[in-house]
């Protein structure tokens, strides 16, 4: 994990902007740490972050970046992490049975006619002839652990497909994207920011959307402890309205480009901060720009895309039968969708 600490004094501008938001928190500028992974999906707390809307809203916060989803979800439960953004995953949701954490809102939605996750193969299974998803019958798909939102991306297409993957867990994207380049496994979906340039790179081929196969998918949500949801409300409101900010934002140069081609090329040096910081920014601009997927304004969440993820879940045997919605899910803060 890599961490970012950031303190910044509240400036009377910036306790103008954060007139409606809960004055404890303000008063306290409370010292909070988020959660992230280095996707371009995470940009609504990348840009909180870095243009002070956490600041505006009296909150000291801390980024400490993960690789999976379900090390994000363990450390909420156990306090390292307040608040944070990722896939619903079975530890999750097992966490959330037993009273530890609350999803709280959502973060990035597949939408129809922006481009979404992609489902990708290696060039050896390409080569055999597999150039879309139905033909995958029998081959491995590569998923960090079992019930992963790539397990759940697999199998819903495998069922819709009628055929039979075999789930292989590797922990970690990185490792992952070398098994697929190398042949070790066959098959994986994954944001397009990432899966644009494997496939450029021509080790890996896109054959299919994941949109084609869930409707509405609630790919990620923004999730807190369930204690921090039910005592702490001041702290989430601030949190949330500070998220919202940066996710506005985001979504205002990089969909609506309002900004036109200087307010996308300022959003993509902000975001080279956090993703692709590997390379340098002419190389990562492109696959920033790739993965440009619309964030939901106002942490708005699709609550039938997580019931269907939860029955999903069930059905795998992965979480307990008699686990419902109400324990996985507070939908006090934000608008819902679906419900």
């Amino acid at each position: 994990m890599t961490s970012f600490n950031r303190r910044q004094a509240l400036a009377t501008i910036g306790a103008t902007a954060a007139i409606g938001l809960a004055s404890p928190a303000l008063a306290q500028n409370r010292k909070i740490t988020v959660g992230a992974l280095r996707f371009t999906s995470h940009s609504g707390s990348f840009v909180a972050y870095e243009r002070g809307y956490f600041d505006e809203a009296g909150l000291d916060v801390e980024l400490r970046f993960f690789e999976a989803a379900q090390p994000m979800a363990v450390a909420i439960a156990s306090g390292d992490v307040d608040y944070a953004v990722t896939a619903i995953s079975g530890g999750l949701v097992s966490l959330a049975q037993k009273g530890a954490i609350k999803v709280i809102g959502g973060a990035l939605q597949e939408e129809a006619g922006i481009d979404g996750q992609k489902i990708l193969v290696s060039d050896a299974a390409y080569q055999s002839g597999i150039t879309s998803p139905g033909q995958l019958d029998g081959k491995t798909w590569a998923v960090t652990q079992a019930g992963s939102s790539f397990h759940y991306m697999g199998s819903k297409m495998a069922a819709a497909e009628g055929i039979s993957l075999s789930f292989k867990p590797l922990q970690k994207v990185g490792a992952i994207i070398g098994a697929l380049k190398s042949g070790q496994v066959d098959a994986w979906s994954i944001v397009p920011h990432i899966a644009k340039p494997l496939a450029g790179s021509g080790a890996v081929h896109i054959i299919g959307d994941v949109a084609d196969y869930v409707k509405d998918y609630q790919v990620t949500t923004v999730f807190t402890s369930a204690e921090n949801a039910a005592e702490e409300g001041d702290m989430t409101r601030g949190f949330l309205a500070g998220f919202s900010k940066g996710v506005a934002d985001y979504n205002a140069a990089m969909i609506a480009k309002t900004g036109g081609e200087d307010g996308v090329n300022q959003m993509v040096d902000l975001i080279h901060k956090y993703v692709y910081t590997d390379r340098p920014r002419e190389k990562a601009a492109p696959s920033i720009i790739n993965g440009t997927m619309r964030l939901n304004e106002g942490a708005a969440l699709n609550v039938a895309s997580v019931a269907d993820q939860l029955s999903w879940f069930q059905s795998e045997g992965l979480v307990d039968a008699d686990i419902t919605l109400d324990q996985l899910v507070d939908t006090s803060y934000v608008k819902t969708i679906g419900a």
